[in-house]
């Protein structure tokens, strides 16, 4: 395994905790429900410039744009989530923050270093796949709160 892809997967590890532990114990009320698949939809407009863009000056510009919006992006629910949230799942949250643009970074080295447009598009099709999830299971099934 080549490095870069350490934080992504500890990421991934760490969002399946928050979403099949604490969403689960809790419930979702209508915001989050709206809100989550949204922010997995600032990440995937990231990777999914990496797949369909190569890394020129102007392009890693974009990016890193793309980046500092989702990395802002996903703070949006911490001011609710500090009143609903049990201490261990906002802790959490702060753990997934300080990994999200560390998760954004290394994937912008692999697509710069070209190392592997695979892993990328891999990662694309796993958030993509997560957000359908998000938006089937919590729309449809997920208990309310």
């Amino acid at each position: 395994m080549f490095w870069p892809a350490l934080p992504i997967i500890l990421q991934g590890i760490v969002m399946m905790i928050d979403e099949f532990y604490f969403h689960h114990k809790r419930g979702l009320p209508l915001w989050e429900k709206i809100g989550h698949p949204l922010d997995s939809l600032t990440v995937i407009s990231c990777y999914l410039f990496l797949v369909l863009k190569n890394p020129t000056e102007t392009n890693i510009k974009i990016y890193i744009g793309l980046c500092i919006f989702s990395s802002l992006f996903i703070t949006k629910d911490e001011f609710v989530h500090a009143k609903k949230c049990e201490p261990l799942e906002n802790w959490l949250h702060s753990v997934l923050f300080i990994l999200h643009p560390i998760t954004l970074l290394a994937a912008g080295i692999i697509w710069i270093n070209q190392l592997s447009s695979t892993f990328l598009i891999i990662q694309l099709f796993i958030i993509l796949t997560f957000m359908i999830y998000q938006i089937v299971f919590w729309g449809l099934r997920g208990k309310s709160k």
